[in-house]
């Protein structure tokens, strides 16, 4: 793979890392200890009453947030790993066969970490 799509397809990572983040932030704050992870803010739904049905919706509130919260972490993890084996000349191979990735593969998910062939097959396996 040429330099030029290299950096490309780095740009394109780095663009969707930034966005991640910024969606992170808008329910989360960034956690001090941990680089890359954030900690859902509990929902305030308004005033202080005690009812259940408004607790419940609390409740019902953080459990979705937390399901975007990990997937979104989930997909920064990615992001951030296929940057790291740009910087480390590793880039666009498949970590099970170890052949080079097409670069349609790679345009569509710039973080893939496997090419078609072997994903399908773990696909399969899975099921």
């Amino acid at each position: 793979m040429d330099e030029k799509t290299i950096s490309e397809l780095k740009k394109k990572l780095e663009k969707e890392r930034d966005l991640l983040k910024k969606d992170l932030l808008k329910f989360a704050d960034k956690d001090k200890r941990l680089d890359n992870d954030y900690d859902t803010r509990f929902p305030d739904l308004g005033g202080r009453s005690s009812a259940p049905d408004e607790d419940a919706e609390e409740v019902e509130s953080y459990e979705n947030l937390l399901a975007v919260e990990y997937a979104l972490e989930l997909r920064l993890k990615e992001v951030n790993e296929a940057i790291k084996r740009i910087k480390e000349n590793n880039y666009g191979h498949c970590e099970i066969c170890k052949k080079d990735m097409r670069l349609d593969r790679l345009k569509a998910n710039a973080a893939a970490t496997t090419c078609m062939i072997c994903n399908n097959k773990n696909k399969k396996q899975k099921e």
